[in-house]
């Protein structure tokens, strides 16, 4: 095995972890520390905490998430297909006409089901 290859991906991985980490602990190391009552606060939007902070979701929050998700992996299968159509041919471009129908009809049945109605 020839580690030599491999010099570039550790090289890569060490500046990108150094880019990372070195800015927050020169922040720990050079920065001011001057705590206070209102710095160690809790802090929501300028007021008190009204409530505890561990209150529960609504379920709606977690609906819009996954469906955001499901048609953001959608975006993520239709770019390299929209770079490659040229390759893939009618074959390729009708395989993604029925994933794209699928994602329709699934659309559909959320909208009519009333998942995204927020009331």
């Amino acid at each position: 095995m020839n580690l030599e290859n491999y010099l570039p991906v550790i090289l890569f991985i060490l500046v990108g972890v150094g880019v990372g980490v070195a800015p927050q602990v020169l922040g720990f190391l050079l920065g001011p520390r001057r705590p206070y009552a209102a710095k160690n606060s809790p802090y929501e939007c300028g007021f008190e905490a009204f409530e505890d902070a561990r209150m529960k979701f609504d379920v709606r929050y977690y609906l819009v998430a996954i469906l955001f998700i499901l048609f953001d992996l959608e975006i993520a299968f239709l770019f390299p297909w929209a770079v490659s159509l040229r390759e893939i041919g009618a074959t390729g471009f009708w395989a993604m006409m029925i994933f794209l129908g699928i994602l329709v009809v699934g659309f559909v049945y959320e909208w009519k089901k009333g998942a995204l109605d927020w009331e």
